[in-house]
């Protein structure tokens, strides 16, 4: 099963980050988040990636033509022009480069790739979040429901501390990171048929969360696949930053490789 990436976007609340390069490609321990979500899927088996490119796509094009090099040692002789490598490493991954256009939305991105996909099914998430989900209890969720469409659904937590209070508004205890408010959102990792893409139409300016999901979810054809452990998105400089330092301390909950 072919998974497909969303990694056009502007990153605009990123901005910090993204002047030079594309959001999917803003790095977390020193690897793009992109490559952190690939891991995770590969984990699981799955390592035939479609990357849907828009803002600054030659930039993910030219990492993944040098990804040999970057992972590897090497001497390089001028004079002989010869390059010589020592010891090296790379993934188990094909990967197809789509440019799907600068302002294409989320929708017709993935339209544009459907001569990539044909008469299969495929998975699809967004090239900006990581989480520990279970890629295979997820596709057998998706098997078992026989809908067009699963997705996973998530409970942020949320984003400031909230304190606890006594009858008599004394502060009982302080939660750092409590749960949100308790409703499920879009958290990407979906598994799709290829039926959700006669949902979509082949207009840059369709959005996959709007009308085709709605559309899909009102002839009841998508399932929604509970994930109660780990999710993050990278949307902010904050949220970059708490992914780093969980990163650099060993408490990287995504990181199941």
């Amino acid at each position: 099963m072919k998974v497909v990436i969303l990694a056009g976007g502007l990153g605009t609340r990123l901005s910090e980050e993204t002047g030079l390069k594309p959001k999917p490609m803003v790095e977390i321990g020193g690897m793009p988040i992109l490559w952190h979500i690939m891991k995770i899927y590969s984990a699981y088996g799955y390592n035939d990636f479609i990357i849907c490119l828009g803002y600054k796509g030659y930039v993910i094009k030219e990492y993944f033509a040098n990804y040999y090099l970057h992972q590897s040692n090497i001497t390089i002789d001028l004079k002989s022009n010869t390059t010589t490598i020592h010891d090296n490493h790379a993934e188990p991954w094909s990967i197809s480069l789509v440019d799907t256009g600068v302002d294409t939305m989320t929708g017709g991105r993935i339209k544009r790739i459907q001569p990539y996909i044909g008469n299969e099914p495929f998975m699809l998430t967004y090239g900006d979040g990581v989480g520990n989900i279970d890629i295979n209890k997820l596709v057998d969720f998706h098997k078992a429901n026989k809908k067009y469409c699963t997705v996973t659904a998530v409970q942020p937590s949320g984003r400031f501390g909230a304190l606890n209070l006594s009858e008599s508004d004394s502060v009982t205890s302080f939660e750092e990171k409590p749960n949100g408010d308790g409703a499920w959102i879009n958290g990407g990792f979906f598994v799709c048929e290829p039926q959700v893409f006669q949902y979509i139409d082949d207009n840059a300016s369709t959005i996959w969360e709007r009308t085709p999901m709605e559309n899909i979810a009102k002839d009841n054809q998508m399932a929604a696949f509970k994930h109660c452990g780990f999710w993050r998105p990278m949307d902010t400089l904050r949220d970059k930053q708490e992914l780093e330092q969980a990163w650099v301390s060993n408490n990287a909950k995504w990181k199941i490789w």
